[in-house]
């Protein structure tokens, strides 16, 4: 084990997976500032350029921006009180505080410390791991991964946030939409409506780029204005780490905290930061000092949220199985590769696991030297009016989503899947269940069919099959009477749980889910047996949910829309079909004068800035892009009238 080690430390001193490794770790911090991204916008943006890379290049690429993440979204949590991801909302209760009373510097310099330790330490429990974990996971046949693919949809559907049916219905429909396709198993094609780009089913960049990246430009372009008002950094920059020593204790507790809700499919890094900090008060003798810029509570989130990634990689690694939603992308960036993560991974692929590792731990330490040296120059970011910086990270989203198969189709589910993510956003719907579903639909179908297969019906009797599922009774247990006793279950996405847009649009979207699920289930009675089989599984429960849901919207209170959500609605559109114009102009004049025209006229005409700012923006957007299409062989799309 340790001769795969020291063999992927090797791959280190390559100047090639060294820059890539940089690469990752300069967007995660550049993008981890942005409010609202977070981790998955992060590596689903950067999914796109793997394609031209080998699994080793491109594992460091992904997991270097991951890493960074939870590192750099303080900054904009402590300077502006709005968390950059949702798993640093729990900081900002004492860090803001800190920064309006003048001790930014010490907040920063703290964070970035115990996250730092908080990544290492969770590097080091994933290699620890592997000596337990390996003869474990060779023991597992096919009706047991089945059952912890089963478990992995159920701790992301029904324990992240406080809407479980909603939760439990997004990820049926993560697995509907994975169906999509040629079956598997068995001769047919499912759902492809004679569509040829439909046969391969929908990309996995499409669904990720739409639901995550550009639902939230969309939602952050509605809420205009700049990031954040101008704030000192202060001073305190040396006793923050002098702080991190100090209370050590609090750090290694938050860490081995993030670790474990890492380790619990679906739990995520948002959990484990309110996991960490609820420790923290829960173990203080002074606990009215928190939330008025108490050191301590910035300490104890950012040790976990960092560790929690590092605990995720356990279940998805090990076990196929993605603890959360970035992982749930990195696990579908291996099996792009042919690598299917756990009994097999382990055995031919061990390697690649400590390449992962690496690239986590030297991310970490990386990550965190650049935000504390960088900090003044990080926090100017958060003076931009994200109108500004919107049409270069839109260029790179559109250029990204093309590459995975070189078809417009991707752009076109990529728009469509954004809709929904927007929708769902604004309805309370979790959106990470719904990836984390069409993420775990390809080994859930495949084990599903060889435990048939191979045992007919009774591996449901087998020994390790009945103590999963108890413990999956015990999680939804867990779940409904947490929900009947009033207590508040951590949202995976801050945002998510609660519906905005009033009580008919939520009644009308759960409609429209019930009658897809339902005319989906109606249709795979046609697929032949093996074909069926699964998406019967996915949607005979979605319509009972859906039904459920829809009963329990009929019978809330009345609601209506805020009066300042109507406005916003209108100019979401708007944004929206702007992003429309520019696919149509790619598809007639190609992607190059497309990209000139749309930013362009973006800052000049709707951000109003002046046109020399907007023409030097213009040519190094287009420049930049050429560039990336140069140096990573992608191919650029031509227009129809240009040839």
């Amino acid at each position: 084990m340790w001769d795969a080690a020291l063999i992927a430390l090797e791959r280190f001193a390559n100047p090639h997976h060294m820059a890539m490794l940089m690469a990752g770790v300069l967007a995660g911090t550049v993008i981890g500032i942005l409010p609202g991204l977070g981790g998955i916008a992060c590596v689903a943006i950067l999914l796109p350029f793997i394609y031209t890379m080998d699994v080793h290049s491109a594992m460091v690429l992904l997991v270097g921006s991951l890493a960074v993440v939870h590192t750099s979204d303080t900054i904009t949590s402590v300077l502006i009180g709005t968390p950059g991801s949702a798993a640093a909302a729990a900081t900002i209760l004492d860090g803001h505080p800190l920064a309006k009373q003048g001790q930014a510097g010490r907040a920063l310099s703290a964070a970035f410390l115990s996250s730092m330790i908080g990544g290492l330490i969770g590097a080091l429990f994933l290699t620890l791991s592997l000596p337990i974990a390996r003869p474990l996971v060779l023991l597992f046949g096919s009706p047991e991964l089945l059952m912890l693919c089963v478990l992995g949809l159920s701790f992301a559907g029904f324990l992240t946030g406080g809407a479980p049916l909603k939760g439990g219905l997004s990820a049926c429909l993560g697995l509907l939409l994975g169906s999509v396709g040629s079956a598997p198993a068995d001769a047919v094609d499912r759902y492809t409506f004679d569509q040829l780009y439909l046969l391969d089913g929908v990309p996995l960049v499409g669904v990720a780029l739409g639901v995550f990246g550009i639902a939230e430009i969309i939602d952050l372009l509605a809420k205009g204005g700049q990031i954040a008002e101008r704030i000192n950094l202060g001073h305190g920059w040396l006793q923050g780490v002098r702080d991190v020593i100090q209370h050590w204790g609090i750090v290694v507790r938050g860490s081995l905290i993030g670790v474990w809700a890492g380790i619990l499919p679906g739990i995520g890094a948002t959990a484990g930061s309110w996991m960490a900090y609820g420790h923290v008060v829960a173990m203080a003798r002074d606990r009215e000092r928190f939330g008025k810029g108490d050191i301590r509570g910035v300490i104890g989130p950012e040790s976990a949220n960092n560790s929690v990634e590092a605990g995720d990689f356990i279940p998805t690694l090990l076990f196929s199985v993605p603890g959360g939603a970035p992982s749930a992308i990195l696990l579908g960036a291996l099996f792009f590769y042919g690598i299917q993560p756990g009994p097999r991974m382990v055995q031919e692929n061990l390697d690649l696991i400590f390449t992962i590792i690496w690239s986590f731990a030297i991310a970490n330490t990386i990550g965190a030297a650049l935000c504390l040296f960088l900090s003044p120059a990080l926090a100017r970011l958060t003076w931009i009016p994200f109108a500004r910086l919107a049409p270069a990270i839109v260029v790179t989203i559109f250029f990204g989503a093309f590459q995975s198969s070189q078809n417009f189709g991707d752009i076109y589910a990529m728009l469509g899947l954004g809709l929904l993510g927007w929708l769902m956003k604004q309805l309370g719907w979790p959106r990470a269940p719904f990836l984390v579903g069409f993420v775990l639909t390809k080994p859930t179908e495949q084990y599903l069919w060889l435990s048939i297969s191979r045992y007919g019906m009774e591996w449901l009797s087998r020994p390790g099959v009945i103590v999963l599922g108890l413990l999956l009774l015990a999680s939804i247990y867990w779940c409904i009477r947490g929900k009947s006793g009033g207590k508040e279950i951590p949202a995976e996405e801050s945002g998510e749980g609660t519906a905005v847009l009033g009580k008919v649009p939520s009644v009308l979207f759960t409609s429209f889910v019930l009658l897809v699920v339902a005319a989906a289930l109606y249709e795979s009675r046609s697929f032949p047996y093996l074909g069926a089989i699964f998406p019967m599984a996915a949607t005979i429960p979605a319509v009972f949910m859906a039904v459920a849901q829809l009963v329990l919207e009929l019978r809330a209170t009345r609601t209506a829309p805020g009066i300042e959500t109507r406005p916003k609605t209108k100019l979401i559109l708007g944004y929206f079909l702007s992003l429309v114009l520019f696919l149509l102009l790619i598809l007639l004049l190609g992607f190059g004068i497309a990209t000139a025209l749309f930013t362009f006229v973006f800052l000049y005409g709707w951000v109003r800035t002046g046109w020399l700012y907007a023409l030097i923006y213009t040519g190094s957007v287009v420049g930049v892009t050429l560039l990336m299409s140069q140096l990573l062989a992608l191919y650029w799309p031509q227009g129809i009238l240009l040839g």
